[in-house]
C-alpha cells in the first residue's frame, strides 16, 4: 500500500522518496482534528512510578519543591516543600520551611510546620520546631519536639463528645 496519493504524484517521473516525507504529510487529512503533536503523545504514555528525589548532604538549596514523587533530603534546604509523596529528612539534614506530603520522616532538624499529613514519623534523631498536622505520628524516644501537634483529626472525623449526664454534674 502506498503511503502517498496517487493524484498527486508528478508525472515527470519523480519517484515518491524525491518528496517530503514529513509526519506531516503521511499522517491522515482530517479537517476536523489537528495533526497530533509530540506533547499530545507524551502526555498519552504511561508514566513511571514515582522516583525519589535527592538533595544531597553536601548541598544548600533555597527555593521551592513542588509536584509529585518522592523526596529526600540528606542537606540543607531553605523554602516550602508541597508534594504528591513522601518527605524524608535525614539525620544531619536541616530544612528550614513548610511540609505538606502523604508522609514524612524526620530524622534531621526541621524548623517550619508540617501540615495535612497522613503520618508523620520522628526518629530518635529526629528534631521539629513548628506546628505539626497529621492522621498519625509517632514519635521515637529522645526526639525533640516544640510546637503545637494536631493528630487523628482526619477530613470528616468529628470530635467525640463526652456526655456528664449520670455522673451527678451538670444541671
Amino acid at each position: 500500500m502506498a503511503l502517498w496519493n496517487d493524484k498527486d504524484s508528478p508525472t515527470t517521473g519523480a519517484t515518491p522518496a524525491a518528496r517530503s516525507n514529513t509526519v506531516a504529510d503521511l499522517a491522515p487529512r482530517n479537517a476536523d482534528k489537528p495533526a497530533e503533536t509530540a506533547s499530545d503523545a507524551a502526555r498519552r504514555a504511561p508514566r513511571p512510578e514515582a522516583k525519589e528525589s535527592l538533595i544531597a548532604a553536601e548541598l544548600t538549596i533555597e527555593g521551592k519543591i513542588q509536584g509529585a514523587g518522592n523526596v529526600r533530603l540528606a542537606g540543607r534546604f531553605k523554602g516550602d516543600v508541597h508534594v504528591d509523596g513522601n518527605v524524608s529528612i535525614d539525620p544531619g539534614a536541616h530544612i528550614e520551611g513548610g511540609v505538606q506530603a502523604h508522609s514524612v520522616v524526620v530524622g534531621g532538624e526541621l524548623t517550619g510546620n508540617i501540615d495535612k499529613a497522613r503520618h508523620v514519623d520522628v526518629l530518635q534523631s529526629g528534631v521539629v520546631i513548628g506546628d505539626v498536622k497529621a492522621d498519625t505520628i509517632s514519635v521515637a524516644a529522645g526526639s525533640r519536639m516544640r510546637g503545637h501537634v494536631e493528630f487523628g483529626w482526619g477530613e470528616g472525623s468529628a470530635p467525640r463528645l463526652v456526655s456528664n449526664r449520670g455522673s451527678g454534674q451538670g444541671t
